[in-house]
């Protein structure tokens, strides 16, 4: 039997940020999978009827509303960027330790930029 310490506290774990853009890439993943559906919901609600649209239009200018439009597009450009990241390290790209450093550092700063971006124009 091994002596090694056995730690299963995962809150207690240092994860390097490789890990932690991984792990977020799956949650964003999983978010969007949820909350896809709703928007096509309210999109197909949209077309049905002038006064419809205008409900939505109106529900949209909500606070809260707004910041679950930006978590969404966070969530959305995340998962894409991270993605692509992906792609690039199957493909051989960065995969060298201080280069994957780098781009997960990258898809973080990227995703948060486009996110703000769009925000202006939200907001």
């Amino acid at each position: 039997m091994s002596k090694r310490p056995i730690n299963l506290n995962l809150l207690t774990i240092r994860f390097p940020i490789t890990a932690i853009v991984s792990i977020w890439h799956r949650i964003s993943g999983f978010f969007l999978f949820l909350v896809i559906p709703v928007f096509l919901a309210v999109i197909a609600l949209t077309l049905q009827s002038p006064e419809a649209f205008f409900t939505v239009k109106t529900c949209f200018r909500h606070p809260l509303i707004k910041l679950f439009i930006l978590g969404f597009l966070l969530a959305l450009f995340y998962h894409l960027l991270a993605g692509i990241r992906h792609l690039l390290m199957d493909a051989g790209i960065a995969e060298e330790l201080k280069s994957a450093r780098w781009s997960a550092g990258l898809v973080i700063v990227l995703a948060i930029v486009f996110t703000g971006w769009m925000g202006i124009y939200l907001w």
